[in-house]
């Protein structure tokens, strides 16, 4: 390629409409630079996939069947069950049993109840999973915890 002995800034000078490059076309449209986007990237521009962007084609891993990826259980703590126990009284999602109260979890949408936090009231929990510092947590206050799970099975 020869060498340019004067700079393009030289010719594009001018407040002419097309500043040096003729009149139809030249150094306009997406033409001019190979394309729109990433046009050309596996052809005229592979040299710069190579380069810039080696992961662009193919793939990686795999996806197993029936994945469970992303899937989170909804939770409460413990402390945060003592905390909204009055709330769930007031509004009738608790009811009074036994001197305990009874908090049906299951049927709010929580999976499971952690042992995070303090509790003194005793309650009387319904849940389909719970850890074992929950539980112990819960008896110590005089409660006791339901398990759907076992109970069905």
């Amino acid at each position: 390629m020869v060498v340019r002995r004067e700079r393009k800034s030289r010719k594009l000078r001018g407040r002419s409409r097309t500043m040096g490059w003729g009149s139809v076309g030249q150094h306009r449209k997406s033409g001019s630079r190979g394309g729109k986007g990433a046009a050309g990237l596996g052809k005229h521009e592979w040299t710069w996939t190579i380069k810039y962007a080696p992961d662009w084609y193919g793939k990686r891993g795999f996806t197993p069947r029936r994945s469970k990826a992303g899937y989170h259980k909804t939770v409460v703590n413990v402390g945060d069950l003592a905390e909204i126990v009055d709330r769930l009284k007031s509004t009738g999602k608790a009811k009074m049993e036994d001197g305990m109260v009874e908090v049906n979890l299951a049927d709010m949408g929580v999976e499971k109840l952690l042992g995070e936090g303090e509790i003194m009231v005793p309650v009387k929990v319904i849940v389909s999973e719970a850890s074992e510092t929950a539980v112990k947590k819960i008896e110590e206050a005089g409660g006791k915890v339901i398990l759907l799970t076992k109970a069905q099975s």
